[in-house]
Formats: structure tokens, C-alpha cells, sequence
């Protein structure tokens, strides 16, 4: 990656997808900076991440789609999530966090996704600590990343350069290349806001850099009516007239949850924010 591609000259920053996400961490770790990456999938990976930890459930993300994600839950002993349509017909948990709240309590569950769990992977893979962030939990998401970034200063000393990269997962187009996805523009945008709010005494000038103040500035122009902007949205849209408009509804649970979902030994585990 290119150093003009970094945002390095800001503790916030933000870009899209898995690829984005691997080159700017793997360029801020080479830099010595200890890095907090936030992934966004608000419809639906997050919120489902969301909804489950708040059960007493860990969630692991699985990449891909196919015969392994099987083999992969028998082996950490987890409920494999199924897709939504064979879990319409033969019941189940899905990517779907109206049927994970159904569910009740399961105790592990694997999450395969294209677009969430493949870009917490190669975030982890490429040395962040990943936390999972939606609109339900985006105040609490902050609040833990306040306190990494104190705790980071004070275990790598005060020259150390904590960064939080902050990565709206987005959709896929059919041929797979990426669809930048508005509702996940607006995720990372209420993280960013918050995040500001609890900063901007001490942040300075360079605290965010242009990509997530753009994101912060989505988020104030939906935040109250965000119920509406996400059914009317194209993602939202399509859940809606596919007969999943309680993902929707979901998804809209602005700060409902207290809990912040950190990657731990692979799944995201519910930990519980101070502020």
C-alpha cells in the first residue's frame, strides 16, 4: 500500500472491505502501531454477532459458504448457522438475527459470512485486535475503544501511535467485486460520531481522518430517522421483499445493547463496556 493510502497522519480512520482492511492494518502494524479494527455489517453479520453475544452465545466467523463450515463447527463443537431460505423451510438459526433471538440459548455458534466474518479473518490474520460494532451497540463499542486506546498508551508507552481502523464490510455485486453498502457507511459513521463525542476534548485536530469524518457526517444525516433509512435503503430493501423485514427492525435497535463483541481466541465473545 501506498503511505499516501494510510490515513497514518490520524488516530481514526476508515476504509471498505476485506482487502482495504488487510493493507491498512498490515501497514499500520509495520509501523509499529498497535491497531483496534471495527468491523460494520449492519444487515446483517454484526447485528447477528450483536444479538447473539447479548445471549450468552460466542460467535465464530467462518469465510466461506460450502461442506467445510460443517467440519469446521463440529470441530469447535458450535451450532452451524444454516442460510436463510433452508432455515425458512427446516427451521434454524441463519444469518438472521431474528432467528438467533429465537433460537435461545446455544452456547457456540459458527456464523459463516462473505462479507463479516471474511474481513474480521484477514483483520485478524494481519495482527488487530477486532471488536464487532452495529447500530445496537455503537455507544458501547466506543466507549471500549476509549479504553483501548488509554490501555495501548499505557503498555507501549506515550510515543506509541494507537490507531483504530474502522471497516464498513459492504456487499458483493454478482461477479464479486464490492458494493459499498450505505447502511454500513452509516455503522461505521455512528461509531465514528460516538467516538468523537467521547474524544473531542483531547483528540486534537487529527483525530479523524477525511474518510471517517465523511462516515460521521452520513450518520448525522439519518440518525433520527434511522428506522426509515434502513428499510429504504437497497439492502434493507431487499431483505424487506425477500420476508425478512424483522432483520430490518433488528438492525434499527439504536444502542440497545451494552455488550461490545471482541474477537478472543477466534469467536466474538460479549464484553461488557465501562462507560
Amino acid at each position: 500500500m501506498q503511505p499516501w493510502h494510510a490515513q497514518d497522519r490520524h488516530v481514526v480512520r476508515l476504509d471498505w472491505g476485506p482487502g482495504a482492511a488487510e493493507a491498512q492494518t498490515a501497514y499500520a502494524v509495520a509501523a509499529g502501531s498497535p491497531v483496534c479494527a471495527v468491523v460494520v455489517d449492519v444487515l446483517s453479520f454484526t447485528t447477528c454477532v450483536s444479538v447473539a453475544v447479548d445471549a450468552g452465545i460466542r460467535v465464530h466467523p467462518y469465510r466461506w459458504k460450502d461442506g467445510s463450515a460443517r467440519a469446521f463447527a463440529d470441530g469447535v463443537g458450535a451450532t452451524l448457522a444454516r442460510g436463510r431460505s433452508e432455515a425458512r423451510v427446516d427451521g434454524g438459526v441463519s444469518l438472521s438475527p431474528a432467528s438467533i433471538r429465537a433460537a435461545g440459548p446455544l452456547g457456540d455458534l459458527v456464523l459463516p459470512s462473505p462479507n463479516g466474518s471474511t474481513t474480521t479473518a484477514v483483520l485478524a490474520g494481519a495482527g488487530a485486535y477486532v471488536v464487532a460494532a452495529s447500530l445496537r451497540n455503537r455507544a458501547a463499542v466506543a466507549g471500549w475503544i476509549v479504553d483501548w486506546l488509554d490501555a495501548s498508551r499505557r503498555s507501549h508507552g506515550p510515543a506509541s501511535q494507537p490507531a483504530v481502523l474502522v471497516v464498513p464490510s459492504g456487499e458483493r455485486w454478482p461477479d464479486g467485486s464490492l458494493r459499498p453498502a450505505v447502511e454500513d457507511l452509516w455503522g461505521a459513521g455512528a461509531v465514528v460520531a460516538a467516538l468523537a463525542g467521547l474524544l473531542e476534548h483531547r483528540g486534537g485536530p487529527l483525530l479523524l481522518s477525511p474518510e471517517a469524518e465523511a462516515a460521521g457526517a452520513a450518520w448525522l444525516a439519518v440518525e433520527h430517522r434511522v428506522d426509515e433509512a434502513l428499510h429504504a435503503c437497497a439492502s434493507g430493501l431487499e431483505l424487506v421483499e425477500q420476508g425478512w423485514p424483522d432483520d430490518v427492525a433488528v438492525a434499527a435497535e439504536l444502542d440497545a445493547s451494552s455488550l461490545v463483541p471482541v474477537l478472543t481466541d477466534g469467536a466474538y465473545t460479549g464484553r461488557a463496556s465501562v462507560r
